[in-house]
């Protein structure tokens, strides 16, 4: 495993780092012991840091991560979000107050006194223009509850507004073979600022692990079911935005081009490593063989030039016109 800086934290995070939405709900059946082993599995191959939220399984990924901690010795480094529980999810509900008890409620699940990075969950827009949401931030670090905070977006704008408030440390954004857009950009402006890049969904919802087809179906409960055109949240967090189709006929390209001694889903972590504004990637793993799988991908021969441009290419034509200009 291989280790790069988050921003200005001081801390050299795994390049490869353990995203755990899916261990706690809306993506089918998981199991907490199968879950568990996984990021046990993790940790064995070098994991240090694990990207949260108070809402993946209402606080059960939390709460499996704070077992995790106290079953292991190492230094595992814990992101969590805060804002999704508002009900309705406004700018407005981005106040001091809420998140004061959003981030109260995660240092329970967690069993501490002071999360380390605590990230917006995606608020809508309007909130980045709003210093007094990032007074409210400042002022939980003041009072001790979190150390560090940063911001996940959903758009490459509202990742270049965060950036301008001084003290965020990290960018969460997607960032995948289909989702291309901020490193036009985003990511050289956090590089020049020294902001941490977290690229979630790297794997497209598992599109790019090159094991789905047009026949393949999801649980009544994950959200590749219900929220592909949007229905409970952003489109963009569901297969990034890409019809079904396009993308599974995007994925065939992909693999012609696939390094020998790659899977799929190495290849799709490989892609994103060979950008050096990249914090690191944080695919999921719901069992031991997935985890095993995505956090191998770090120790890999990097992909030649000629490849990268070949993705790049399959991006313009085929990927752009549906992603590129919405986020």
């Amino acid at each position: 495993m291989n280790y790069r800086e988050l921003g200005r934290t001081g801390w050299k995070v795994s390049e490869v780092s353990f995203g755990a939405w899916a261990i706690g709900g809306t993506w089918g059946p998981v199991d907490d012991a199968e879950s568990l082993k996984a990021m046990h599995k993790a940790v064995d191959l070098g994991v240090n840091f694990i990207d949260t939220a108070d809402v993946y399984g209402d606080g059960r990924s939390e709460r499996l991560i704070r077992q995790l901690r106290a079953e292991r010795s190492e230094t595992i480094h814990v992101a969590t979000k805060a804002g999704r529980r508002l009900n309705p999810h406004t700018a407005d509900g981005y106040n001091f107050e809420n998140l004061s008890a959003f981030v109260d409620r995660s240092r329970m699940n967690l069993g501490v006194d002071t999360l380390e990075l605590v990230q917006l969950h995606c608020p809508p827009t309007d909130a980045y223009y709003r210093p007094e949401v990032f007074d409210a931030l400042e002022k939980l670090v003041e009072l001790g509850k979190i150390r560090f905070y940063g911001v996940s977006v959903e758009r490459c704008e509202e990742a270049l507004k965060a950036m301008e408030y001084p003290n965020v440390q990290s960018i969460q954004i997607i960032f995948n073979m289909f989702r291309q857009r901020p490193a036009s950009l985003v990511l050289r402006e956090a590089a020049a600022r020294k902001v941490g890049i977290l690229a979630r969904l790297p794997l497209s919802s598992g599109m790019l692990t090159g094991k789905m087809k047009a026949e393949t179906t999801f649980d009544s409960d994950d959200h590749r079911t219900f929220n592909r055109e949007g229905a409970a949240f952003d489109k963009g967090e569901t297969f990034s935005g890409v019809p079904y189709g396009v993308g599974l006929d995007a994925v065939e390209d992909i693999r012609a081009l696939l390094p020998e001694g790659m899977s799929m889903a190495q290849f799709a972590l490989k892609w994103i490593l060979m950008d050096a504004g990249i914090s690191c990637a944080i695919p999921g793993a719901k069992n031991v063989a997935q985890a095993t799988d995505n956090f191998s991908a770090s120790d890999l021969p990097d992909v030649d030039v000629v490849t990268m441009g070949k993705i790049r290419d399959l991006y313009q034509s085929k990927i752009a016109g549906y992603v590129h200009q919405r986020w």
